[in-house]
């Protein structure tokens, strides 16, 4: 697919922090299978705040664009596709699409990330790190695992950057579609182990709280009427604590077992 070409080809941009190099932007041309009318837009897409070259914006307004224009193309597939689900399920299904984590995931699928400009000393770390923990959850890991965001955020920039050089909505999608997928549907969504838990103890009335050990070991604990039953530990303390969650989730039955009575948090 094509827009018209003028602009030549970008040429292999500086290196980021010193350190590394990005790859040449004629690369996501070949992914994207589009070639840009107006090559600044694909350049400003793959550009950080950090990075800020002269006469290069950031993909910030980039991504906004790209944010909204995401959220209407996944609202039409899913309204037209699930005719009789409830809007409340519909938003949920939505949300799941185009959360953090799942465009973090097309952009490492797809490459993404090797375009991005930018000096942050510790990104192409985390990214790394990213890259490996998802391969433990094929589709989502439902906050188990922290997505670097500027990924989710390159995804949308260059969404953007489609739209505003083609102006075509159905063009993007005809693009961004199948770099989606796999979309996720009823059949493959899961709840959130927060979720999951509260309901859990809800039905059996059983009181659950977390024991914050943040501080002394970088652990969360889990206790359902004063027994332990899960713990988590992380980087992140919010990951830490869904993977409390679903560790308590995993050993509920073992250790709690016994109660089949219909959790308030405490």
């Amino acid at each position: 697919m094509e827009g018209g070409g003028d602009g030549g080809d970008l040429l292999k941009q500086e290196g980021r922090g010193g350190e590394s190099t990005a790859a040449s932007l004629d690369g996501m041309e070949a992914i994207l299978k589009y070639e840009f009318r107006d090559k600044r837009l694909l350049e400003e897409a793959f550009t950080d705040a950090s990075y800020s070259p002269e006469n290069c914006s950031s993909f910030e307004r980039l991504e906004y664009v790209g944010d909204s224009v995401l959220n209407f193309l996944i609202t039409r597939e899913q309204y037209f596709s699930n005719p009789n689900l409830s809007p409340g399920t519909l938003t949920r299904l939505r949300a799941a699409n185009v959360d953090t984590e799942k465009l973090a995931r097309v952009a490492i699928t797809h490459g993404f990330h090797r375009y991005l400009r930018h000096n942050k000393a510790d990104l192409d770390q985390k990214i790394e790190e990213f890259s490996k923990n998802i391969e433990e959850y094929p589709l989502h890991s439902n906050g188990l695992i922290k997505a670097p965001k500027i990924l989710a955020d390159i995804v949308e920039s260059c969404i953007g950057a489609v739209f505003t050089d083609s102006n075509s909505i159905d063009t993007v999608w005809t693009i961004f579609k199948g770099l989606m997928e796999p979309l996720i549907t009823l059949k493959t969504m899961k709840r959130h182990p927060m979720t999951e838990l509260t309901e859990m103890c809800q039905k059996r009335n059983l009181k659950w709280e977390f024991v914050d050990l943040w501080e002394e070991r970088k652990e969360i604990h889990v206790l359902i009427d004063k027994q332990l039953v899960g713990k988590g530990s992380y980087g992140k303390k919010l990951i830490a604590q869904n993977r409390a969650a679903k560790d308590a989730l995993d050993n509920f039955h073992t250790i709690l077992g016994q109660f089949n009575e219909p959790c308030q948090p405490m």
